[in-house]
């Protein structure tokens, strides 16, 4: 297709040459958590012999950034040369700007902490590729037994980005949960095949690493949002039919405590109209979905069907949350993916939030400051499953964006 042949032409040496993994890593302080490099620290076959691979200047991580921001500008050029010029995506795009400056109090103080708090790691790298690199949030205190959520962030397969998970990851690191938010290709960089490919390759990276970061390789938890808990699916449903079906892995799904799936969609066949609807063209979304054949492919919810009853069973408790006013992806999605799963024999349960729209449980609720439910509900279940049956608690989040702010951004949101 025209869309494939753009992406063809993206300047791939230049881009391995800028975003090369021996260029990532973070500038940090010390802190009691700091038992490995942001780098990889060697993990993974990647650790380096000097001082200067084991403390990143701030020369590199100025580079990594560089070299970030010229990709992501290469390929936002290329997509709206393969969107054009639509009424619906324009007319979202428009309101997302405005969406955002409502929030940008908040905003501005995650990215203070995000670049600056000496509990953030960022661009450990977990792979070969541009962005096989995560976000890794640690709690003050790392004794070996943190749980550990990784969590794969949205973005419409288009603009997922590793530091959007970093509300998420500041709330429960702040309960004792250590989160790892894993990067991953986005459209027309790759597609959804590279995506799961990429995805999965981070949750390797954490089963078989986090011990060093002192997280706890028993409690590890599974977490993805909007095309990221799409994206999770596929990969933890891939890695299932994989065990039952005895191909070498490098990670285990009975390594998994929980799979949490966040306004989740995991029918394509289902939705391919409703996203066309809503901005995100028939024409890109079936390139990102490598085509009809990929509709049902990665479409977690048609795989369950079609799986032996012995990759079924290897899948761990799934809970997937949804807002009833979602309008980017209906909260219908995981309810019938809910009921699959159960006529299959999977542990699974669908929580709704009423009134909550797409945005709301992931952006404007914690936000807000106080409790909030999303991350209620997950510490229940981390806190069940605790070996020592302690209650991780934290602080009470304070404000960060005004309320009347949050109101208007609730209602002129795109997504």
């Amino acid at each position: 297709m025209g869309i494939e042949m753009e992406y063809n032409t993206l300047d791939v040496n230049l881009e391995g040459l800028y975003l090369n993994p021996s260029l990532s890593g973070s500038r940090r302080r010390k802190s009691s958590c700091d038992s490995a490099d942001s780098d990889g620290g060697g993990v993974g076959g990647r650790g380096g012999g000097g001082d200067d691979d084991k403390c990143p200047s701030f020369r590199r991580d100025m580079e990594h950034a560089a070299a970030e921001t010229y990709l992501i500008t290469r390929l936002a050029f290329t997509l709206l040369r393969c969107l054009g010029l639509g009424y619906r995506w324009i007319s979202k795009l428009l309101a997302l700007g405005v969406y955002a400056v409502l929030l940008m109090p908040g905003f501005i103080q995650v990215g203070y902490y995000y670049f600056f708090s000496s509990q953030v790691r960022r661009s450990v790298v977990y792979g070969n590729q541009p962005r096989n690199r995560l976000d890794l949030y640690l709690p003050k205190t790392c004794d070996g037994s943190n749980p550990v959520v990784a969590f794969v962030t949205g973005g419409a397969w288009i603009i997922g980005y590793k530091a959007w998970g970093s509300l998420l990851g500041r709330r429960l690191a702040e309960r004792g949960v250590i989160v790892a938010c894993i990067d991953y290709r986005n459209f027309p960089q790759g597609t959804i095949g590279d995506m799961v490919k990429d995805a999965s390759q981070g949750i390797s990276f954490i089963c078989n690493n986090v011990a060093i970061y002192g997280g706890d390789p028993k409690q590890i938890y599974l977490m993805g949002q909007s095309a990221g808990a799409h994206i999770s699916a596929c990969a933890l449903m891939d890695q299932a039919v994989k065990e039952a079906n005895g191909e070498r892995i490098s990670w285990s799904v009975s390594q998994i405590k929980a799979y949490f799936g966040l306004s989740g969609g995991y029918n394509m066949t289902e939705l391919v109209d409703h996203f066309h609807q809503r901005g995100l063209y028939k024409r890109i979304f079936l390139s990102i979905m490598e085509g009809e054949p990929g509709l049902h492919r990665f479409s977690p919810e048609i795989v369950a069907k079609e799986s032996s009853a012995k990759a079924l069973s290897l899948l761990p408790p799934i809970i997937l949350f949804h807002g009833t006013k979602d309008y980017s992806i209906p909260s219908s999605a995981s309810e019938n993916f809910a009921k699959v799963l159960k006529n299959a024999g999977v542990e699974v349960r669908v929580v709704l939030y009423d009134g909550k729209t797409h945005t709301d449980l992931f952006l404007q609720d914690p936000l807000r400051g106080g409790r909030d439910e999303l991350v209620e509900d997950v510490m229940v279940t981390i806190n069940n499953n605790n070996a020592d049956g302690a209650n991780l608690v934290g602080p009470i989040p304070r404000r960060l964006v005004p309320e009347w702010q949050l109101q208007l951004a609730h209602k002129i949101s795109p997504f």
